[in-house]
């Protein structure tokens, strides 16, 4: 499908009592709807100026979540996403060191040339200062186009060696009616109970809550463990997003990243034992107990992800003397 085809479908009327119920024609509906968003989305980052907005996609989005209820989470859970990245890009990392480091993205570029093993040089090249935002979230799926966010919290942190995070706070969001009695997707991980959002606002409708992020994230560079997961997520959830991102004034970075790039333990181990992962790599710098697990809850996981990254740039005399 191709932008102007995607953009003819959007307009399309979308008579749910035609196909509700019939298997076929919302897996076709579907799969149609995830076509047009994923052709609409590169266009938007290949061109500054696309010819449309970026609300025709979240609408878009809204309109597949609201037919993959009907289809079933179950059936969907193991299909993989086409709006999920498997890693931020190299622009975002160079941005990332750069904004860490008080330095040009484009001479950190430079520096790299392509190779993605130079950032193990360019992290340590110049001290780490600033002030960031870490940030996790829970979600019912791995698809940002499927699913919903159910779980958010966040901390502020200096990157100094003996820093706190403060300013923690954490939010549950609702979930459509029919799960209270379907039950929440993924609670075998979270452990997120219909109990615990119950009345709680849909992250999409919650209004306040877009504000208060955007505000921090023009505010502070954010941290997550696989930010591109996060990134994803933001960019199909959260009005506004994709057009602070694509004029800079967001930047994530991915502590996932950092701990491969910095941490040689990880390539010494086995690739099956997810050595960067946060639990992992966590218990190896003693920030969470060897017999105890993470808790896949936003704001927990946020607060062991700062002091995991700080116990690691202390690790390596990262911080600014």
């Amino acid at each position: 499908m191709n932008v102007n085809q995607a953009l003819e479908y959007s307009m399309q009327p979308f008579i749910p009592m035609f196909i509700y119920g019939d298997y076929d024609a919302m897996e076709s509906e579907r799969q149609r709807g995830e076509e047009a968003m994923k052709a609409l989305i590169d266009e938007w980052r290949a061109n500054d100026e696309p010819g449309f907005s970026f609300d025709v996609i979240l609408e878009l989005a809204d309109r597949n979540r609201e037919l993959c209820d009907q289809i079933g989470e179950a059936r969907l859970r193991n299909l993989s996403s086409p709006l999920l990245a498997r890693s931020l890009s190299d622009d975002d990392t160079c941005a990332g060191i750069g904004k860490l480091q008080g330095r040009g993205a484009n001479v950190i570029a430079r520096a790299v040339r392509g190779d993605r093993d130079a950032y193990a040089v360019e992290w340590v090249r110049k001290p780490i200062k600033g002030c960031v935002l870490g940030i996790d979230i829970e979600t019912t799926g791995r698809a940002p186009e499927r699913g919903y966010i159910i779980n958010v919290g966040w901390e502020i942190m200096e990157m100094t060696s003996d820093a706190t995070p403060h300013d923690a706070e954490a939010h549950y969001c609702g979930l459509p009616e029919m799960y209270r009695e379907a039950g929440v997707p993924l609670a075998d991980i979270h452990h997120i109970e219909w109990a615990d959002i119950d009345g709680k606002i849909p992250f999409r409708q919650n209004t306040a809550l877009h504000k208060t992020l955007l505000k921090l994230m023009k505010k502070y560079p954010y941290m997550a463990h696989n930010a591109a997961f996060e990134d994803s997520w933001f960019m199909m959830h959260l009005p506004g997003y994709a057009e602070l991102r694509r004029a800079g004034k967001i930047i994530p970075i991915d502590t996932r990243q950092i701990c491969r790039s910095i941490d040689e333990e990880v390539r010494t181990l086995p690739r099956e034992s997810a050595p960067a992962s946060l639990e992992n790599w966590a218990r190896r710098r003693g920030t969470l107990a060897a017999d105890a697990d993470e808790r896949h809850l936003g704001l927990e996981d946020t607060d062991l992800m700062l002091r995991t990254v700080q116990a690691e740039f202390n690790r390596k005399s990262m911080f600014k003397a």
